[in-house]
């Protein structure tokens, strides 16, 4: 591969991604998403923000123990104390990179940080500085940096690269800049920065304006070498750069941006449809690259094109982005073998301990449905748990309900020591049966958690479609997310919250 058009793809899906209101993620969980952005191959993995909480500093820590091959970044403020615990977190690996940041935009100066120019040229010279102190591989951004007036972002810049920072990262922070415009700024600050050939210049766009993938091209085009970017495009307020979609664009018009990245494409679906089913963030139909509309063609004259030839309708093949052509899959009589094969040509792994319960899954599923499709495996294999890892099971659920008298419901529980327990629970407020199923489940299990949001989603199509149902609860100040699936959608409802309920209870039994 040519360095020279080499893109570096740093992922922030873990620190940017997680900011997104409902994405919150536990240590298992981001650990599952860092080894399947190592299989996707990204160059950088922003672990998390290190000095934030105790909780971010274990898991910027845990995945710097345990993953190899990308580098392993943590975000820290120009300030002693965000350096040292960055430093501290990432000792597990020798692969690592400090991420120091300060404001310089006006507006930021002014109304956040209260601070003159020489105050933030200070700043942002010793905080390199010290960075470098612990980690030779350090990265700058100047925060707003599209807001800031361009001579003193160069100086700021300039100190930045004196203080010994390898990578200068130009974030658009509120997603304000157009693609032309943000081209300029880069043009501009390598033509006029010292030593901007000794440094690698990154960008990290926001899609306020929907503009995140286009105005990260163009820094591209104006001499950038890095993208930071998050999968599905998920982060604060409308998102980053969405990792799927820049490196797609970079693949499929290799003529006309003649750059080159190290992605695995073919894991670009699995690993979205992972972070999708972790955080609850469910990926629209319309989404590029990777939306259920992507490759799917329903006007008569794109059918009668794609049957002569699939590129008269598609600039890409599903399979390039880990997509399966087929629709319907398997059935009630297929065994562990193919059920296994079809999982990996999905681009999925089981473990011995997953694949039975998986496969459970997927006998019952066949029992209930006549077609099986892609996307009902896929979720089988996004939603199977351990059995050791949940303290509840459940083994039977009845309900009723009348527009004029309310909702009942009779649940069965199994729990963690093979012993069933059953409570029966009666509604009048007219809420409805999912409600009587939840008050059920929390007189079996003690816990009393506050709904914060309910979600539906059809997994697939026809009359006998999976729903999942996505679940978010506070319970003592922290926020727990659940998914279930099943043809019923009170059952999905259910199984997302008894998820809840077992994560409580796993999270209590740690702490004690």
């Amino acid at each position: 591969m040519n360095q020279d058009n080499k893109v570096i793809i740093f992922d922030t899906t873990l620190r940017d991604g997680e900011q997104a209101p409902g994405c919150s993620m536990t240590l298992g969980e981001k650990l599952k998403i860092a080894h399947a952005l190592k299989e996707l191959n990204v160059d950088v993995i922003e672990a998390g923000f290190a000095a934030a909480s105790p909780g971010d500093f274990e898991s910027v820590k845990a995945i710097a123990s345990e993953i190899d091959g990308p580098t392993i970044c943590t975000l820290a403020r120009c300030n002693e104390r965000d350096i040292e615990q960055a430093s501290l977190a990432l000792e597990p690996t020798s692969n690592k990179r400090i991420h120091v940041f300060v404001a310089t935009s006006e507006i930021h100066l002014k109304h956040k940080l209260n601070m003159a120019k020489e105050e933030v040229l200070k700043a942002a010279f010793e905080g390199v500085k010290m960075a470098k102190s612990f980690c030779d591989d350090v990265e700058f951004s100047p925060e707003d940096a599209s807001r800031t007036d361009h001579d003193f972002l160069t100086e700021v810049v300039n100190a930045a690269i004196d203080a010994g920072a390898t990578t200068i990262n130009i974030p658009d922070t509120v997603g304000y800049t157009i693609p032309y415009e943000f081209g300029e700024l880069f043009q501009h600050l390598i033509s006029n920065c010292k030593n901007s050939d000794k440094v690698i210049f990154s960008v990290h766009c926001h899609d306020d304006l929907g503009l995140s993938v286009a105005n990260s091209l163009a820094a591209l085009e104006s001499g950038a070498r890095q993208v930071e970017c998050t999968i599905n495009g998920i982060g604060e307020r409308a998102g980053n750069t969405s990792l799927e979609e820049i490196t797609m664009a970079i693949k499929t018009r290799k003529e006309y941006f003649d750059f080159q990245t190290s992605i695995d494409s073919t894991k670009l679906y699995p690993t979205s449809r992972l972070v999708s089913s972790i955080t609850g963030m469910h990926v629209p139909r319309n989404k590029a690259i990777v939306g259920d509309n992507a490759f799917a063609h329903e006007a008569g004259i794109h059918q009668h094109g794609m049957l002569r030839h699939a590129s008269t309708y598609e600039i890409m093949k599903p399979q390039d982005v880990g997509i399966a052509r087929s629709n319907l899959v398997l059935g009630k009589h297929s065994g562990r073998h193919a059920f296994l094969d079809r999982v990996k040509e999905l681009g999925f792994e089981l473990d011995e301990g997953n694949l039975n319960p998986a496969f459970k899954e997927f006998k019952k599923l066949a029992d209930r449905k006549k077609d099986i499709f892609d996307s009902d495996i896929e979720a089988i294999v996004l939603n199977t748990k351990t059995a050791n890892m949940s303290t509840w099971e459940l083994v039977d659920l009845e309900t009723s309900s009348g527009s004029s008298w309310g909702a009942q419901a009779s649940v069965k529980l199994k729990n963690i020591n093979g012993t069933i327990k059953d409570t029966k629970e009666s509604i009048s407020s007219k809420n409805g049966p999912i409600e009587s199923v939840f008050k059920a489940i929390e007189n079996i299990t003690g816990y009393n958690p506050k709904l914060i949001n309910f979600e539906i989603h059809s997994v697939s199509m026809g009359d006998d479609a999976q729903g999942e149902v996505t679940v978010t609860v506070n319970y003592e100040g922290q926020d727990y997310r659940g998914h279930g699936i099943s043809t019923d959608i009170i059952e999905s409802g259910a199984l997302a919250y008894l998820e809840v309920i077992n994560r409580i209870d796993r999270n209590k039994n740690k702490n004690n």
